[in-house]
């Protein structure tokens, strides 16, 4: 009889920078090794020092930590863009006799630039048996976790308009067949369809400033054209409190509604909650058993 491989999973993450001294190195290596004019670098800085920098580093920990114990399996860390970064956390896991493991990015909608590239960065890194999970956009549990985010938001109050968002990608990944648009609307109606919401729409938050069109709409600028003067965020491409949330939600979309004399508010990150690490569980045994 041939014996069961030792499975552990990593869970993986955009990274953030340690410190403030630690920008400029963790900008430069997502620009592929090329530095950042000093105009970005402080611009980027100045964000960082608006929510005092990033947890997502500790918040990535707290999930894996949570998933292991809920999974019963050994659970590691690697992040793409700073320490630990993905070959750290799959060295990690065959110091500790892991022989087959699932990569687990904590991203729920999958695009060649984002999800794909964990997928190559931990194929360089792993040999051994290797179970990427490609996303959970449509996965019942993960779906269930988000409308329990929205449920306890519109508990509190009921907004005229409700936007889902996403990290905005360049609009070239639409004409490459990228499935990253078609499925945050999936996620986004699979969500709705479960309840009764306020009127809704998709936006994208976040898109940079790289000389190329980016994918739209932009959320302020949807919610300046929706006329609305109370709106909830959802938003569903993100898992975690980090720079997209805290600073492009919380610092420049407050300033945008106080500017506008409107109202903006976002559900809950969900972070280490018991029902999005029970979601993760749940993606990862499906993942598992597929395999089997």
């Amino acid at each position: 009889m041939s014996r069961e491989p030792s499975t552990g999973i990593l869970c993986m993450a955009y990274g953030s920078p340690p410190t403030e001294a630690d920008i400029a190195a963790y900008f430069t290596h997502i620009r592929g090794g090329r530095p950042p004019s000093p105009e970005a670098l402080e611009e980027l800085t100045q964000r960082y020092r608006a929510i005092h920098g990033s947890p997502l580093t500790e918040i990535t920990r707290a999930q894996a930590a949570a998933l292991s114990e809920r999974a019963g399996l050994p659970a590691f860390v690697g992040m793409k863009h700073a320490s630990p970064f993905i070959a750290d956390g799959a060295a990690e896991a065959r110091r500790n006799g892991v022989e087959r493991l699932v990569g687990l990015p904590l991203a729920p909608h999958y695009a060649r630039m984002s999800l794909g590239s964990y997928q190559r960065s931990l194929r360089e890194a792993w040999d051994g048996e290797l179970v990427f999970v490609p996303g959970f956009h449509d996965h019942p549990a993960f779906i269930g976790a988000v409308q329990a985010l929205l449920r306890e938001a519109l508990a509190a109050s009921r907004p005229d308009r409700l936007f889902f968002t996403a990290h905005s990608l360049p609009a070239r990944i639409l004409e490459e067949g990228d499935p990253y648009r078609d499925q945050l609307l999936e996620s986004c109606r699979l969500v709705a369809s479960g309840m009764e919401l306020p009127e809704w729409e998709f936006a994208f938050q976040s898109a940079s400033h790289t000389g190329e069109p980016w994918l739209g709409p932009d959320l302020l600028d949807a919610v300046e054209r929706s006329g609305a003067k109370d709106v909830l965020v959802c938003p569903i491409g993100f898992v975690a409190d980090h720079l997209e949330i805290l600073y492009d939600l919380d610092v420049e979309a407050q300033a945008f509604a106080r500017e506008k004399g409107i109202r903006i508010r976002r559900t809950n990150s969900f972070n280490a909650r018991p029902e999005f690490v029970d979601a993760l569980a749940q993606v990862v045994g499906d993942a598992l058993v597929r395999v089997a």
